[in-house]
């Protein structure tokens, strides 16, 4: 009897044994916390043309996994590599990896923070710029720009379009697609162009498109902010006088260089509706992705009577504005003065 207690005791104790064993098992299989303590966490991006070594050979390169053989176990009995989702993942400390396969699975990406930082001259440019960004290829997204049935659907011509992408900061899927990504650019479209906004935008008699053609200009011509409503000032006063804007940015981007330092007569000959040295009005759409604070500063634009304005000889960023065309040909005669005297400097210097 006793002798049967024992082996009955023995086999109860192997069992709790394997029992426990196999309840650690689990337990580091699916549970026990197996993210790398590091410094800075990795984002993981898994490709949509990824097969499912790729996305475990991308897991475990990223360097956050802290036991890959517990992480291979799990993933094999949960059948990832038959269902994963691409994305950009950032696995969090304490994460077992029920919860790193399960997020692989559902597809529970971490957002990107999307900053368009403007200027750019074209859709083609904004086209690379989403390339480095986001999953989508950049001939995807120079394709879904230059859809000019798309452009049209939002009310804008091929040439106005770059107008409705607001420079900012946005929270985006990786994945997001290049036709989703315009859809939301146009709801951002929709938000930035408040009911004030439109009605600064009325009363100055321009449209939301020409109020961003202008815009671009207005950057383009400085950088230094608390001018710009003295420089959409000027320009709205020569379109209420029916002149020639002549702005030299529209020149430089109907020849195409924008690194030409001085704009000669025979740039001023380019037969270009971008040109407004020969042709009165706004070109057809914007010369460059303007910011916020240009496209404020034509709503805001400052009341004055200048006509006229060019870069400073102080070579500030700043210019100096003028009435007349007189007072303005002084000013000229200044800075170019100063530039010359400034470039024969710079080849005179040992």
């Amino acid at each position: 009897m006793k002798k049967k207690s024992r082996i009955l005791l023995f086999v109860l104790l192997a069992l709790a044994v394997i029992g426990a064993g196999a309840a650690y098992l689990f337990y580091q299989t699916f549970y026990q916390p197996n993210v790398a303590a590091v410094e800075k966490p990795q984002d993981i991006r898994i490709y949509r043309h990824f097969d499912s070594a790729q996305m475990l050979e991308a897991v475990l390169q990223s360097g956050m996994i802290d036991n890959e053989k517990t992480f291979l176990r799990a993933a094999k009995a949960m059948k990832l590599q038959e269902h994963f989702r691409p994305g950009l993942y950032r696995f969090k400390k304490g994460m077992g990896n029920k919860a790193l396969v399960r997020s692989l699975q559902k597809g529970w990406q971490q957002p990107v923070r999307l900053t368009i930082p403007g200027y750019f001259r074209s859709l083609d440019r904004f086209a690379d710029f989403l390339d480095e960004q986001l999953e989508a290829s950049r001939e995807a997204f120079a394709a879904t720009l230059a859809d000019s049935s798309l452009a049209a659907r939002y009310g804008f011509s091929p040439e106005s379009f770059i107008g409705m992408f607001i420079p900012n900061t946005y929270e985006v899927w990786w994945t997001v697609t290049p036709e989703d990504l315009v859809e939301r650019m146009h709801q951002e479209y929709e938000k930035f162009w408040t009911a004030e906004r439109d009605a600064k935008a009325l009363a100055i008699g321009l449209t939301r498109q020409e109020v961003s053609t202008l815009a671009s200009i207005v950057i383009e011509e400085s950088k230094y902010e608390p001018e710009l409503p003295r420089i959409a000032g000027v320009y709205m006063n020569r379109l209420q006088k029916d002149m020639l804007l002549q702005a030299d940015p529209t020149v430089l981007y109907a020849v195409g260089d924008p690194s030409i330092k001085r704009v000669l007569n025979r740039h001023l000959e380019t037969d270009s509706p971008y040109n407004t040295y020969k042709y009165a009005g706004l070109p057809p759409g914007p010369i460059t992705m303007p910011p916020v604070a240009a496209i404020d500063a034509v709503l805001n634009y400052e009341r004055h009577d200048y006509l006229y304005f060019c870069a400073k000889d102080s070579f500030d960023g700043q210019h100096a504005f003028a009435k007349t065309l007189s007072a303005h040909n002084e000013n000229a005669r200044r800075y170019q003065q100063a530039l010359s005297r400034q470039m024969k400097a710079a080849v005179t210097a040992p």
